[in-house]
């Protein structure tokens, strides 16, 4: 068949460890016998992320937001001992966190949900979108160790000189602080990124956090999103006929264990970061997680959500057999590449993508599966493949697609 021809480049970031070498096989057996692809890339490989000084990280995210859309493998977040292992100058933050706070964005999160597998949570029909604010709190914040008989205080300082101070603490033996800081204006466009994701997908939206015990800064994300719905969608959602409510973060945990599913649970930073793991295991694998950074003025940055699956590398640099899930990454290609075909008024390249992903559904749900799903898979005629004959099944069952 005659390739599918692209407009607009993506930006590609690659990544790291096994993850990378997944991303080296989709493009190779899934994407590149069918489209001439045009991509934008960056490595974001720790090594290269080191030797720039992290600068290729910075220059991917402003690539993003030149062309609108970007597709990104896993990537290491450097600790001490990745530190020593990579001899890296110094202990670089966090790519993911770097790119959605120049994009200012929110990210979404949502299982794909297969035949065979049953999530641990019985009730559990539909899936549960995660929407995860992608600025400030935790991963912007400030700590220090305290030394006995030091005192913490809390300290803003006006335009004009004014301080204010509160006390946080008066340390009688050692221990540690840290301040978290959001913007208003982030908090709104997170707000707004999910009443519009909500309207999109035709979904009921929940927000939570703990404004009994933050009475300033959990509460101001709940007077911000109130103020925007009754404003600007109350009316919309009523005409859609879906719902948005608040409520305290833990009773948020009970109501989601006794759902049905099948709606929006937007969190704050750190929230979505852990309940989106929690979400993707009840389902059945972090491996079988989407995951989008939407951007308040329209860019998108798909990626997989987990990490970079050290241990298979690991096995994979022994020259021992891997059966490494490829499902999200391949997932977070797809979801791009629609994208990129619907802003470009392409419908080749958005059926394409939709038949890439229905192949691969297809090829789980036929008994053909990586080890994780083989461990989950209720099906009773189910083969346990490696990681390159699962891709290589894919496109057997793609082909088909393509040709009917």
């Amino acid at each position: 068949m005659e390739k599918i021809q692209m407009k607009t480049p993506l930006v590609e970031m690659d990544g790291d460890e096994m993850t990378r070498i997944l991303w080296k096989l989709i493009k190779q057996i899934l994407l590149e016998p069918y489209i001439d692809l045009k991509t934008d890339y960056y490595d974001l490989g720790l090594k290269h992320r080191d030797e720039t000084e992290d600068k290729v990280t910075v220059d991917a995210a402003e690539a993003t937001k030149k062309y609108g859309v970007g597709v990104k493998c896993a990537t290491i977040t450097p600790n001490s001992a990745r530190m020593k292992e990579y001899n890296l100058h110094q202990m670089w933050k966090s790519p993911n966190g770097t790119i959605r706070a120049i994009l200012d964005g929110t990210v979404f999160r949502a299982p794909v949900l297969v035949k065979g597998v049953t999530p641990f949570i019985p009730t559990w029909k539909r899936p549960i979108t995660i929407a995860r604010h992608a600025y400030g709190d935790l991963y912007k914040n400030v700590e220090l160790s305290v030394p006995a008989g030091a005192k913490a205080e809390l300290v803003v300082t006006d335009k004009d000189g004014k301080e204010t101070r509160r006390t946080i603490h008066d340390f009688d033996g050692a221990g540690i602080v840290q301040g978290l800081h959001n913007l208003d204006g982030s908090i709104a466009s997170f707000a707004q990124a999910c009443f519009n994701y909500a309207l999109a997908t035709h979904q009921d939206l929940w927000f939570a956090a703990k404004d009994t015990i933050s009475k300033i800064y959990d509460h101001r994300f709940k007077d911000i999103f109130q103020e925007i719905y009754e404003k600007e969608y109350q009316k919309k959602f009523e005409k859609a006929g879906i719902t948005y409510f608040y409520t305290l973060i833990d009773d948020a945990v009970a109501r989601v264990i006794r759902s049905n599913g099948g709606f929006i649970w937007a969190c704050k930073n750190y929230d979505g970061d852990v309940m989106s793991d929690m979400v993707a295991t009840a389902f059945g694998s972090l491996a079988m997680m989407t995951s989008v950074l939407v951007s308040p003025t329209g860019e998108y940055e798909y990626e997989a959500a987990h990490g970079t699956v050290q241990r298979h590398y690991y096995k994979y640099l022994k020259g021992e057999p891997t059966s490494t899930n490829s499902i999200a990454t391949l997932f977070a290609w797809t979801g791009a590449l629609r994208k990129r075909g619907e802003l470009d008024c392409l419908p080749n390249l958005m059926s394409f993508a939709g038949k890439l992903e229905k192949a691969a559904i297809q090829t789980i749900e036929d008994g053909i599966m990586t080890g994780d799903m083989y461990r989950l898979s209720t099906l009773r005629n189910k083969k346990k493949v490696g990681t390159e004959e699962f891709l290589q099944e894919i496109n057997v069952h793609l082909q088909e697609l393509l040709q009917a």
